[in-house]
């Protein structure tokens, strides 16, 4: 058991639940359940124009057919963006964030004419231009300084220890660059919205797919600045799909069938590593609870 112990679920409600989201959403119950702890569900909807009307209350459908309720009201960040706001000012007023005019072409381009494009699916790490003024240009985004000092000449690396993965380090500087805070067309950044609230809602641990583990050391980045307390993190193994990619709703994930929720729950087990044989939704939960707390 673990006094003080808070998790939480946050789905992005771009769509129904799909197995690997349910990975995802049992791992962090058994953890929280297995340390007598509290488990929350946050909608991740700041990219609006992504989230389908109603998508959010299927989301909390599903969950509930699974027996996975949160210990308390689930919260919008939608809802959330004077909190944004108040981390953002706090950064500028510290000297942290600046203003940036670049589209993405302009950063592909700069890149390029640096032979530093990257390959498929890497991050397009930001070559900096706008660390020194707008040249003129009209503002579209803020970013974050990667850099371990204000002068932006040393680079920053980052450690930290994930409970499954180990010990683990990320040249900030090098593999992201200076990454978005608010973005150009005025939506939230994903980085600054799930830091400001896991501090807001007290989560001591976070635990999440594994596609996540390298937006860590930008969270972690983050906390430090903001001054807020830094969440233990366990990143669990990731549902590929018939290509080898990660399962997601762009890579054609179909909906979770949850005819029969609780072999739903058994094969969302069976991906942690847990072969439960429970014939009920409560049956599996509670055989789950145990196998996790002996496993970890």
């Amino acid at each position: 058991m673990r006094p003080g112990y808070i998790g939480r679920f946050a789905p992005s409600p771009t769509g129904p639940l799909h197995a690997g989201s349910l990975v995802a959403a049992l791992a962090s119950w058994l953890d929280a359940r297995a340390q007598g702890g509290r488990w929350l569900v946050r909608i991740e909807d700041v990219d609006q124009p992504r989230c389908p009307k109603g998508a959010d209350a299927l989301v909390l459908a599903q969950l509930e057919r699974c027996g996975l309720v949160p210990d308390e009201a689930p919260v919008w960040q939608s809802q959330r963006g004077a909190l944004y706001a108040q981390a953002l000012a706090q950064l500028q007023a510290s000297g942290w964030a600046y203003a940036c005019a670049c589209s993405r072409a302009d950063i592909q381009q700069a890149l390029a004419a640096q032979h530093a494009l990257p390959g498929r699916h890497a991050e397009l790490v930001y070559p900096g231009t706008c660390r020194n003024g707008l040249g003129g240009k009209p503002g579209r985004a803020w970013r974050l300084l990667s850099t371990a000092d204000r002068e932006a000449r040393q680079d920053l690396t980052l450690a930290w220890t994930d409970r499954r993965l180990g010990p683990q380090t990320q040249n900030l500087s090098r593999a992201v660059g200076d990454f978005v805070l608010k973005r150009a067309d005025g939506l939230w950044a994903y980085q600054l919205a799930v830091v400001v609230d896991d501090a807001a809602q007290g989560i001591s641990d976070v635990v999440r797919g594994q596609d996540l583990a390298d937006n860590t050391p930008r969270q972690l980045r983050l906390q430090e600045l903001l001054g807020l307390p830094r969440p233990r993190y366990l990143h669990t193994p990731l549902v590929l799909g018939e290509n080898g990619e990660k399962l997601s709703k762009q890579n054609g994930a179909a909906a979770l069938n949850l005819d029969d929720p609780a072999a739903a729950l058994r094969a969302a087990a069976l991906h942690l590593g847990l072969q439960l044989t429970g014939s009920t939704v409560g049956e599996v939960l509670a055989e789950g609870v145990e196998a996790w707390l002996a496993r970890m």
